[in-house]
């Protein structure tokens, strides 16, 4: 276990620096209570090693509000759905009621997902989709669907439009809803592409979209550990969180456009792992020490911004982007990170098979006193693909990997103690998978949406896995 520093430290002193008693405490465990099926036969095609209807960036492919879980895919006709349950209820859970809506996925592309927001506002339930630097296909049912009124049926969700409401995004990509604690609905895309696009954000008041602006940098200079320099870039987020206080918290790594930084062509750009955060809601962003980096639509967070560096390591270690981050309930961020570690080699040659064979979870966490642990999960993830981070109400930790297995790793011993709890082939799960954060904090189960392995575009079962947490 080693600081961003890569200074050893001991459990003993992570526990002291979060103000954790050495107490020993049961392992947290999973246990699964359900296994439902959404779809028989989704659309299955790989593309950039992901299948379209499960990919780290989905925020949210799956979710929970009032009582309701929603869920969203394509099917086999190519065409989007959405489908809903009662969860938590005295009765259980309910059959899932699926609406097809009027729109089919245009492009084989796996980044093309299906993204769901809700207004806590108004209860409307937002659809963005099918988008790699292309306008946004967007959905926004009638007033108060979320909360019970009205028919469940297409004709709630209205015509397919190409803007954002009446507000025009141009060509984007990874299109994200989150919610503010106030229940304002903000919207997170990125416009310009790979190694050259920036992070931007909406929000929706009043039933009413306006555009907020752009508050990363594409521009400035990168010097790789070759002496090559790069000089446009794009911010890849590990997410964008909400605490429980209002602060906005965002963990990055970048992305470089010239892969003459590279030691060879065979591997990724990406490098170091950044922070920054925001108490306006994202109107202003600043670093761990609290200093202003940047402002949205004026003058944007970039790589000659002053400390972001959270965890520094160059681009040739195959660093995955868009990996996952949780807060817990003190406010701290948390942040899994993926690659290959020096130890195997300095120079990825092959990031695919090199990251399958010995890329490795890390789990990277801020203190009280603003400084950064990095530990080495000791469960590799034996996959190209990503993990995503949850908590439970105890603030013990749940690494959801690739193929669904489960790790855990305790509170009470500085999150030291990571364990397998749940590893099932059986599932036949792809590679990524969705789970439902917003469940786990209002029930304290964890929903892991899936698609079963095929071959070839044969199309798969998609399911939702429920585990019981703690």
């Amino acid at each position: 276990m080693v600081t961003s520093s890569a200074r050893l430290v001991t459990a003993a002193a992570v526990l002291a620096a979060f103000g954790m008693p050495g107490v020993a405490q049961a392992q947290p465990g999973v246990s699964l209570v359900s296994d439902t099926l959404l779809d028989a036969s989704a659309l299955y095609f790989v593309s950039y090693d992901g299948v379209v209807n499960n990919n780290s960036f989905q925020q949210d492919a799956i979710l929970t509000y009032e009582g309701r879980q929603y869920a969203t895919w394509y099917t086999a006709s190519r065409n989007a759905v959405i489908a809903r349950r009662t969860v938590g209820g005295t009765q259980g859970e309910t059959p899932w009621e699926i609406v097809v809506l009027p729109h089919r996925l245009s492009v084989d592309d796996s980044h093309n997902v299906i993204s769901l927001g809700i207004s806590p506002q108004d209860g409307t339930i937002h659809v963005a989709m099918d988008t790699h630097n292309t306008r946004l296909y967007y959905l926004r049912s009638t007033a108060g669907l979320a909360d019970g009124a009205g028919e469940w049926n297409a004709s709630a969700f209205g015509e397919v439009r190409r803007t954002l409401g009446e507000v025009e995004l141009g060509a984007m990509t990874y299109p994200q809803f989150l919610v503010t604690p106030e229940g304002r609905l903000q919207f997170s895309y990125r416009t310009g592409g790979s190694g050259n696009g920036v992070n931007e954000l909406a929000e929706y008041e009043g039933g009413v979209w306006r555009k907020l602006g752009a508050w990363t940098s594409a521009t400035g200079s990168y010097t790789g550990p070759n002496g090559v320099v790069s000089t446009t870039r794009n911010m890849y987020l590990h997410g964008l969180t909400y605490d429980h206080s209002g602060r906005l918290h965002a963990a990055f790594t970048w992305r470089e456009g010239n892969s003459a930084v590279l030691c060879n062509s065979g591997g990724l750009t990406n490098h170091d792992t950044g922070y920054v955060y925001s108490d306006d809601r994202g109107r202003t962003w600043r670093n761990g020490a609290g200093t202003a980096v940047g402002t949205t639509g004026g003058s944007p967070v970039g790589i000659g911004s002053p400390g972001l560096l959270a965890d520094p390591l160059d681009p040739n270690h195959g660093l995955m982007n868009q990996e996952s981050q949780a807060v817990d309930a003190q406010g701290r961020p948390h942040v899994v990170i993926s690659y290959v570690p020096g130890r195997f080699t300095q120079c990825v040659t092959d990031y695919s098979q090199q990251r399958a064979q010995y890329g490795r979870a890390f789990h990277v966490f801020r203190g009280a006193d603003g400084k950064w642990t990095k530990m080495e999960v000791p469960v590799p993830p034996e996959h190209t693909q990503r993990t995503k981070i949850v908590f439970d109400r105890a603030d013990n930790a749940y690494l959801v990997m690739p193929r669904g297995k489960i790790v855990s790793a305790s509170r009470a011993s500085g999150w030291t103690d990571w364990t397998t709890v749940f590893d099932r082939p059986s599932l036949r799960a792809f590679g990524e998978v969705n789970v439902d954060t917003s469940r786990v904090a209002s029930q304290g189960i964890l929903s892991v949406q899936y698609q079963q392995t095929s071959s070839g575009t044969t199309p798969s079962p998609i399911r939702v896995a429920d585990f019981r947490l703690g």
